[in-house]
């Protein structure tokens, strides 16, 4: 999937958010032991059930090393493998939390992510804006009544319809989160009607 390269000089263009591109997160990597030297596996992407990308990883003391393919369009693939260095810093309650240090060259950043183009880089390296910075009121709105239906177990989609308690949660907790969802929900309706003029002829 998906040399290296200016890391400021990348534009992928019609894909410039974050949601458009597989990631890595050095926090998800920590807690299933993958940062741990002597380490070796594997990453895949899957899309409906089906692996549709995939990386080799090995971690080594305060680093890993990425192995992978890619190509671009109809291009030859090309192989990369190269380091990704791992910086730490300390919890208020102790231990440590780490941090990717992006590869790009003259880059170095900081980061939790790295998104896969021809490298992994930061965000900023990629150009790439937080698909929540492309949101109108109904679609934030929408999005946060699917994160509720998330925790609630539901079917995602707010025209889908409600789902029932699940078994583990207070009463209190469920009329709590089904109360904002249907508040989201509205919200999100009400933009969509006044984005596409049904408010105003519902008026008229």
């Amino acid at each position: 999937m998906g040399g290296r390269g200016s890391g400021n000089r990348w534009h992928h263009s019609g894909r410039s958010t974050t949601d458009d591109f597989r990631s890595i997160d050095v926090r998800r990597w920590a807690r299933m032991g993958m940062l741990r030297p002597g380490y070796c596996g594997g990453w895949q992407w899957s899309r409906n059930g089906e692996v549709v990308a995939s990386i080799r990883m090995r971690a080594e003391r305060d680093r890993v090393i990425l192995t992978y393919r890619h190509r671009s369009g109809d291009s030859d693939w090309k192989d990369e493998e190269y380091p990704v260095l791992i910086s730490r810093t300390p919890c208020r309650l102790g231990g440590s939390r780490p941090w990717f240090l992006c590869p790009a060259r003259g880059c170095r950043r900081r980061v939790a992510l790295l998104y896969g183009g021809a490298i992994f880089a930061c965000r900023r390296c990629h150009q790439l804006a937080y698909a929540s910075s492309r949101e109108d009121a109904g679609d934030r709105a929408s999005r946060r009544a699917d994160r509720i239906r998330a925790r609630l177990g539901w079917e995602p989609g707010i025209l889908n319809e409600d789902g029932s308690k699940p078994k583990w949660m207070r009463w209190r907790t469920f009329d709590r989160l089904t109360q904002q969802h249907e508040r989201l929900v509205n919200q999100s309706l009400w933009a969509i009607g006044a984005k596409f003029g049904f408010l105003g002829r519902l008026r008229g």
